[in-house]
């Protein structure tokens, strides 16, 4: 089986990425979503976020507005968070990992947007960058509710520049020409991807997510 690691900084069409993955029958396994269930009611890191940041979880699920809040601009306390959230996380990837190998998959993907920075690229076979430029991707970012060029900031700050990322990727996916071409783009790279594993051995039939 091989291991697809899909990452990109913020507003590159990671999303859509993963989305178009999906389409052609590769499981995702997608890092920010197990954050999300981590969080929610009756999550693995809801107790243990309660405890280490008193008053952010309301009617057993984590507020993630008043998480945010305390994290955003707190270095030390980003890495309590992280403490508690990564294990978990990988955790999780390891289940969805397994249940591929049990069900012969050929290929599989894991969506983390922080692959590099948290080393995730040492469990990969091969990586996939989506990057756009840079007035595409601020068109995407500042339209998010609640966003701003000092947020955006502060998210890269955490995050390793864009061209890294390029420079460091097996298949860079340009995001910025449009869905039809990315779908293109990462068509082709699923297909040699799923021809590497045929000389592998793996079985002829991607299984689906």
């Amino acid at each position: 089986m091989i291991v697809l690691g899909l990452t990109g900084s913020i507003g590159m069409g990671k999303s859509t990425a993963a989305a178009l993955l999906r389409r052609l029958g590769i499981p995702v396994h997608d890092a920010d979503a197990a954050v999300h269930r981590l969080q929610a009611n009756g999550g693995a890191a809801v107790a243990a976020i309660a405890a280490a940041f008193p008053g952010t979880v309301r009617e057993g699920r984590v507020d993630r507005q008043a998480l945010g809040r305390i994290v955003f601009a707190d270095p030390a306390a980003l890495k309590r968070l992280e403490a508690i959230l990564h294990p978990l996380v990988r955790r999780e990837e390891r289940k969805f990992l397994a249940q591929a190998r049990s069900r012969r998959c050929r290929l599989v993907a894991l969506d983390i947007p922080l692959l590099f920075e948290t080393h995730a690229e040492r469990r990969c076979d091969h990586v996939m960058v989506v990057s756009a430029p840079r007035q595409v991707q601020l068109g995407r970012v500042l339209r998010r509710p609640g966003m701003s060029r000092e947020r955006l900031a502060g998210i890269e700050a955490r995050q390793l520049p864009d061209i890294v990322k390029r420079a460091r990727a097996d298949t860079v996916i340009d995001t910025g020409l449009g869905r039809r071409h990315s779908l293109q783009a990462i068509r082709r790279a699923v297909t040699l991807l799923r021809r590497r594993a045929r000389r592998r051995g793996a079985p002829e039939l991607a299984c689906e997510d």
